[in-house]
């Protein structure tokens, strides 16, 4: 079988390579995908795309044209592909959904410390060699109600790192876990009053057609003004129109995130020479309450090894015509 992996970054390339250990004829492009790329897909039977990368329908239907048949995400979230318009072509897709909980969990983390103790805003100060603290208030995390929306593997995981802080936990998920209860004393509510008790609060659910602009300007409202707003899951969970709003407002006190709603064509590049032309991200970019990063959750070397054996694992499957665990059937409803 030959593959084609789409938005291949050269620091992952050794990782994939070392996974594949030769079995498979691979070919590694930085292009991503979209309508003008898929003809690259020519000749091969599969292909591994990114979050990135864009499988619409008709990008689908060009694919299966090509002789495509199989789809591996070296991803867990899945909204970029239309899973519905994959099956009814005929495309095997599988995503990476346990790749790495700790390192999505750690960066979160990381995006809360730095927010609340102004790590990004001191850091620039002293480079310029100002070494006053008067812009640097935070708080302690001890006693504080840190509420998170989404309690799956990387929410699991969180709630052990704020528990170790002293935090009170507060969640909200469609499927409590008990274990999380009994252990860490985490107490699962409706979202609104996550809004309404939280001091930080933390996204870690998929987008899909329910959770999309999760997020509101009726939600901003219910938060307190003293609220850190974490958001490592996908950028279109929060209306970015409502976060400027909020922000202008100072409805909240900070955001940080490692996403955002409009990510193609301006992450996973260098635009330091050309600019960038997305208005309300240059809006984000120019607050000293917010820090954004680049999508870079999953860039650990852990994550990246097992991305790497989960996109092999899946193509072993399908090859071997088993099934593949973590095969996307038609039940997945995303955006």
């Amino acid at each position: 079988m030959k593959l084609l992996v789409y938005s291949a970054q050269d620091f992952e390339i050794p990782f994939l390579k070392k996974a594949n250990s030769s079995r498979y004829e691979v070919k590694y492009i930085p292009d991503a995908l979209d309508t003008n790329t898929a003809i690259k897909a020519v000749g091969f039977e599969a292909i591994s795309i990114f979050s990135g990368d864009d499988a619409c329908l008709v990008v689908l239907e060009k694919l299966r044209d090509l002789g495509v048949k199989y789809i591996t995400l070296r991803s867990a979230g899945y909204n970029n592909i239309q899973i519905k318009a994959a099956k009814r072509f005929g495309l095997k897709v599988a995503n990476a959904p346990d790749y790495s909980p700790h390192a999505i969990a750690e960066h979160t983390v990381a995006l809360l410390l730095a927010l609340n103790r102004k790590i990004h805003i001191a850091d620039r100060q002293v480079r310029s060699y100002n070494f006053e603290q008067k812009n640097l208030l935070g708080f302690d995390m001890l006693n504080k109600t840190f509420g998170i929306i989404g309690t799956g593997r990387i929410g699991s995981v969180l709630v052990q790192i704020m528990n170790g802080f002293g935090c009170k936990i507060l969640a909200h998920d469609l499927l409590p876990n008990k274990k999380l209860v009994e252990r860490y004393g985490v107490e699962y509510v409706d979202s609104e009053v996550i809004y309404e008790r939280s001091d930080i609060i933390s996204i870690n659910v998929p987008l899909t057609n329910k959770t999309h602009y999760m997020v509101s300007t009726e939600a901003f409202a219910l938060m307190k003004p003293e609220v850190l707003l974490i958001n490592t899951a996908r950028g279109a969970i929060v209306d970015t129109k409502a976060l400027i709003k909020a922000l202008d407002g100072k409805k909240i006190a900070g955001y940080a995130a490692d996403v955002y709603e409009k990510e193609k064509g301006i992450f996973f590049k260098d635009n330091s020479a050309q600019g960038i032309a997305d208005d309300p991200l240059k809006t984000l970019l120019a607050y000293d309450n917010v820090l954004i990063t680049p999508h870079q959750a999953y860039v650990t070397k852990e994550a990246l090894n097992n991305i790497a054996e989960i996109t092999f694992e899946n193509l072993d499957s399908w090859v071997k015509g088993e099934p593949c665990r973590n095969e996307l059937g038609y039940e997945t409803l995303v955006l």
